[in-house]
Formats: C-alpha cells, sequence, structure tokens
C-alpha cells in the first residue's frame, strides 16, 4: 500500500488482480481500477498524485489516471512476472522489474521503453531512480545491487558482497550513497555509488 503525499487517499493492489484506492478518513473504497490479468506485486502513486501504475504478475505494467480511474496505458516487454515498480522524482519515467531477470524504464508521458538493464542472472525483486533519475539501482536473487545508467542502458556498478537474496535498495537524497537489504539478515551501506566507475 502507498499513501497519497497531497489527499487523503491510499492505494492497494491486491491479490484479485485489483489496484484499489481508498479513502483514509472514512475507511471506505473510492474506486477498483481493473484490468490486470494476474496479482498485483506493487502499486506507487506519481509526486503529484496524477498517476498511479500498477505491476503485475501478468507481465505487464499499467498506468492509470488517480482521478478518474482510467486506465491510460498497458506496458509490455517483460517476460515474466513483474515483481516492483517505481516512479522517479519527477514522475517522469517508470521502472520495473522483473523475475525475468531484466529492468526496463518506460517514459510516462510516450508509454515508450527508454532503457533495458540486462546482466543480473536471477529476477530482479526491488528496482529503484537515484535523486536526479538519471541513474537506477536493481537488487537482485543473484545477491548483487546493479547501478545502471538511464540514458545508455549502462551498468556502471555491481555492489557484491551480500551472500543471498538481495530484496530492497534505496538511494539517500544525495545520491551518493545506498542502502541494501538481504536474506542474509543483514543491510549494507554502499559509499560513492555516484561514481563514473563503468564495468566493461
Amino acid at each position: 500500500a502507498v499513501v497519497s503525499t497531497q489527499s487523503t487517499g491510499i492505494v492497494t493492489g491486491s491479490f484479485d488482480n485489483s489496484v484499489n484506492i481508498w479513502d483514509v478518513e472514512t475507511g471506505h473504497k473510492v474506486i477498483s481500477l481493473l484490468g490486470h490479468r494476474g496479482e498485483i506485486s506493487n502499486a506507487v502513486i506519481s509526486y503529484d498524485d496524477s498517476l498511479i501504475a500498477s505491476g503485475s504478475m501478468d507481465k505487464s505494467c499499467k498506468l492509470w489516471d488517480s482521478r478518474s480511474g482510467g486506465c491510460i496505458e498497458t506496458l509490455y516487454g517483460h517476460t515474466d512476472e513483474v515483481l516492483d515498480i517505481s516512479f522517479d522524482h519527477r514522475g517522469r519515467q517508470l521502472l520495473s522489474a522483473s523475475a525475468d531477470t531484466t529492468a526496463r524504464v518506460f517514459d510516462v508521458a510516450t508509454c515508450k521503453c527508454l532503457s533495458t538493464f540486462v546482466g543480473h542472472e536471477r529476477e530482479i525483486s526491488k528496482g529503484t531512480f537515484n535523486p536526479s533519475g538519471a541513474r537506477v539501482a536493481t537488487a537482485s536473487s543473484d545477491s548483487t545491487v546493479r547501478i545502471w545508467d538511464v540514458a545508455s542502458s549502462t551498468l556502471i556498478q555491481a555492489l557484491e558482497g551480500h551472500s543471498d537474496e538481495v530484496f530492497s535498495c534505496q538511494f539517500n537524497y544525495a545520491g551518493d550513497m545506498l542502502i541494501s537489504g538481504s536474506k542474509d539478515n543483514t543491510c549494507r551501506l554502499w559509499r560513492d555509488v555516484n561514481s563514473e566507475r563503468i564495468i566493461p
């Protein structure tokens, strides 16, 4: 579930394939967003509250108008379940992470795929943008976190050290540090992750 930043709404994704908007004050369902053919893995709200994005086990993402509840576009490209989605801080790009071992960045305005990140050996469970939206980090069951350049789809850094699946990662506000959480029962803090080091 995710709480709206500018209203009293909360958005949830469900095993019944629906995305629902709820009124926090009354506890009542405002609207159901229907169209996915598989359970919802994640649902997020853009920072201006105008858009909702959902990722599903049906291998797709959807963009919704948060006010009307209408589906703006269905985003395809993944060949396996979509496990996570995330807007950049301006709401102009959407990142999807999938069990197909890839992540994708879509342009929200055109709904076209801008970048595809290939290199993880197992499913990607989490993806996040840095504060500028120029880079993304992906956390994978292959025990690594990888940092990518959005414009070129280039791998910048592979962060190795966890001994089991990595389920979570997040940049700090400056974008120069990243924290990761793993099934190995540890969190790791990575410094200087905004360097220009390129992995050949």
